[in-house]
């Protein structure tokens, strides 16, 4: 698969996990992330497969925006995808909560699952688009 394909693939993978309707449907959530998941949340936190299935389930429906996705192939069936996101605030026309993300994603019996996800708070950032 030529990396500008993947770079959409793993794209389409993130963000599917940021839609509401996908972090609280924990069949979709345990299809995406690997068992052996691991995330260094923006709180500094250490959340594990089990614990963000939990989370994801229980929490408030939010908006999430992201930008600027780029990929690192790291080796045959292992890739870096990394981004810029935030979330809109309650009135939906600002954004807040800005972070650098990076996941990495491997390919497992032909699917791509997410083995690790880390979030760094950063200063805020302009959106490319409004969505």
């Amino acid at each position: 698969m030529p990396q500008s394909d993947l770079l959409e693939a793993l794209k389409a993978l993130e963000m599917a996990l940021h839609q509401p309707d996908v972090r609280h449907d924990s069949s979709q959530v345990a299809a995406l992330l690997h068992d052996n998941f691991m995330e260094f949340g923006c709180s500094g936190a250490i959340y594990h497969k089990p614990d963000i299935m939990t989370l994801l389930a229980e929490e408030a429906p939010v908006r999430l925006y992201s930008q600027d996705y780029a990929l690192k192939l790291l080796a045959d069936g292992l890739a870096l995808l990394t981004y810029r996101s935030a979330q809109w605030a309650a009135a939906g026309e600002q954004l807040e909560r800005h972070s650098l993300r990076s996941s990495i994603w491997r390919r497992t019996a032909g699917q791509w699952q997410m083995v690790f996800h880390q979030g760094t708070p950063t200063e805020p950032f302009a959106p490319t688009t409004g969505a």
